[in-house]
This record gives structure tokens, sequence and C-alpha cells, in this order.
């Protein structure tokens, strides 16, 4: 056991150490005043949003890029509240597009075609856009002013067919929310990290752009529309196969979108059961290798101590485990709250490193035998 525990420890921290290395070698944009030239098909696919869609909607309409160089595509997922409603209503009070200077705003109903309700709705939109480039974000978001500016100067930079950016959450001041921002810097951590290791595997549909000709040269969605969730995973991971070099992450401050954290424990947990439940059908194996290595190294946390106290291990160990665990977390935590600028999240850093073992694996044995609830459905796993 002493000698599993050393390997998984030395995987981790290999793993960990890294990102950290990769999180740097992954350069700051500066954004500069560049004149815009790439045309974006924005869409938001939505399901009972009434209390977030008109925050978004002002966001959106305080974008600083050229309003006829983008289109906005909102997809209503079956809404039962008056999300539908809010929209039309928003759309009567602007005026009819006399000018260049309007944006073009379409509200369309979801086609479903498969399980997943947020993939037939980004292939409906997909189909509806008429410009090449296509960034999805989620009804309950904010984005920043420069937020098309960033991609504009990113694509005509580098020339990328798919562009990964910046989430984050917005602060709060309960334990629960400080533990959701320091849970969302980890996954933000090793997603930068790993392109900086020219590995990337994942992403986050709340800020996520590719162009439709890739997506459809590798047909959208197909091979995975079986399970609800994964529309930004998935896509990547195809996309990174066929177009290894051409896969950029955006590491920019003014093209950070701004999302909600669960506002229960019991939201949380349905949301990491969503996200635990499309982990099997991953086909890129160093994402694997990373899920398997957090999973066991959290696995050890907790069950070393009781393996100590019935004498079948020496407690040391674990505290040698625990104390290398506990400073590379920190580090790339770190770093990542840094680009961010939210390092308040700090406040709990000991406490959700303690607590988060317990809620990863039992969230991991949950997603073994039990669905979740998403927007107000029931999917099994």
């Amino acid at each position: 056991m002493v000698i599993l525990s050393i390997c998984i420890t030395v995987l981790y921290l290999g793993l960990m150490l890294s990102f950290i290395f990769g999180f740097d070698k992954v350069k700051d944009f500066v954004l500069n005043d560049t004149e815009a030239k790439t045309k974006f098909s924005i869409v938001v696919p939505f399901r009972n949003e009434a209390e977030n869609l008109s925050q978004l909607l002002k966001s959106l309409n305080a974008l600083e890029y050229p309003k006829h160089l983008f289109e906005i595509i909102l997809v209503d997922d079956a809404s039962e509240d008056n999300s539908v409603e809010i929209v039309k209503n928003l759309l009567d009070t602007i005026p009819t597009k006399t000018e260049i200077t309007q944006t073009d705003i379409y509200l369309i109903k979801n086609q479903r075609a498969s399980n997943s309700p947020k993939k037939d709705a980004i292939t409906t939109a997909v189909q509806h856009a008429k410009y090449e480039w296509i960034i999805t974000t989620d009804a309950d978001c904010i984005l920043p002013q420069y937020w098309l500016d960033s991609f504009d100067a990113s694509i005509q930079n580098k020339n990328p067919v798919c562009v990964v950016a910046p989430v984050t959450y917005f602060e709060g001041n309960s334990f629960l929310s400080r533990f959701q921002l320091l849970d969302l810097f980890s996954l933000q951590g090793v997603t930068i990290g790993a392109f900086g290791i020219k590995k990337p595997f994942l992403c986050n549909g709340a800020n996520f752009g590719y162009t439709r000709t890739v997506f459809q040269n590798v047909n959208g969605f197909e091979g995975n529309s079986n399970i609800s969730s994964g529309d930004d995973v998935f896509l990547l991971e195809k996309i990174v196969k066929t177009h290894p070099k051409e896969v950029l992450y955006l590491k920019c401050e003014k093209a950070i979108v701004s999302t909600k954290p669960q506002t229960t424990w019991g939201e949380l947990i349905q949301q990491h059961i969503r996200w635990a439940a499309k982990t099997s059908a991953y086909k890129n194996w160093f994402g694997k290798c990373v899920g398997i290595s957090v999973f066991l190294m959290n696995l050890f946390i907790l069950v070393l101590p009781i393996l100590a106290f019935l004498s079948l291990f020496n407690i040391k160990v674990w505290v040698y485990v625990l104390v290398i665990k506990l400073n590379v977390d920190f580090l790339l935590l770190y770093k990542t709250s840094a680009f961010f600028g939210q390092r308040h999240a700090f406040k709990s850093f000991l406490t959700s490193f303690f607590v988060y073992p317990f809620f990863s694996i039992y969230v991991a044995v949950l997603s073994l035998f039990k669905g979740y609830t998403w927007k107000e459905r029931s999917f099994k796993r």
C-alpha cells in the first residue's frame, strides 16, 4: 500500500507540476486597438432562464464590437417560464433595422433530434447562423465589453479554427460560493495548463468559439449525442484530433465571462454528477489519466488515515502525501486566481482542501448509481 500511495502521489504531483508549468507557457493575450474584421454568430441556448436573460441581454447590448459584425441567436429549449416573453418584449423595443449600426437578433426554437437538448440547440443554431465563427455562451452569464474584440484579435493574430476562453463565477460571501470558485479555478488552471503543454482536453461552453466549417467537418456532436451534457468537451476532443495545431486558449482578462455559481449544495452535487456522467465517454487518454489520478489521490486522502488507525499503514506517509497535495494544489490555484483577480476565495482554501475529497468521492459514487436533474429534466446515467 505504501508503494501504491507513493506511485499515485508521484503521478499526481507530476501532472499538477506540468499544468503549473503549462499555465505560464500560455502567455497573456494583450488586447490592442485592432480594426475589427471577424463576423460572429453568438449562440445562446436557454431553458427556463427568466431571471437571467435580462442581464445577459444587457451585457450583449453593451458589447463594444461593431454591431454589424455579429448576430445573436437565442435558442428556446421548450422553456416553461416566461423566458420567451422576455426575449420577445426586448425584440419589440428594437427599431426596424434601417442602418448598419444594429445587430440582428433571432429567437428560434430548438429542433430536438437526440438525447441532448443543448447539443440539439447548438446544432439548430449553427444551421441558422450566417457567419463563419460560432461563439457559444449561457443564459446565466455576463459578458465583458471587449469580449468579441478579444476573440477577433486572437483570430487575426493566430488564425485558429477553435478558441477556448476563460470562465469564472460571480463573487459571493458564503463558503459555498468560495468553494465553487476554488473548484472552478482548479478546472480553469488545468485547462490553461493543458494548453501550455499542448495536450488540451477541457473547455467551457459558456465561452467557446469555433468555425462553422470545422463544426461541420467533424460532424458536430455525432458520436456522443446520446450523452445529455458535454457539448463543449466532446466537440473540443474531436477538433483537437483533426486540427491539433489550430486550437487556441485565449488567456485574456478582457475575455473572461462570468456566470452564477450553484445556490445550494444539492444543486452543486447534481451539477457534478452531470459532469461525472460523461467522463466514461472521453476518448482522450491524457484527460482520462488526469481524471483517474485526481480521483485516486482524493480517495487515498480519505482511506489512508483509516488504514493507519487500523495499524495497516504508516500515518507519516499520509502526512507527506497530504502536504505534497496541499502545496501543489495551492500553487496552481494561486496562479489561476491571480489571472482572474479573485484571490479572496483563498479565505476558504484550507477548509475547501479538506472538504473536497469527501465531496468528490461522494459525487463519484453517486454518479455510478443514479442519474441527475438538469434544467427541470431528469436524465438517467
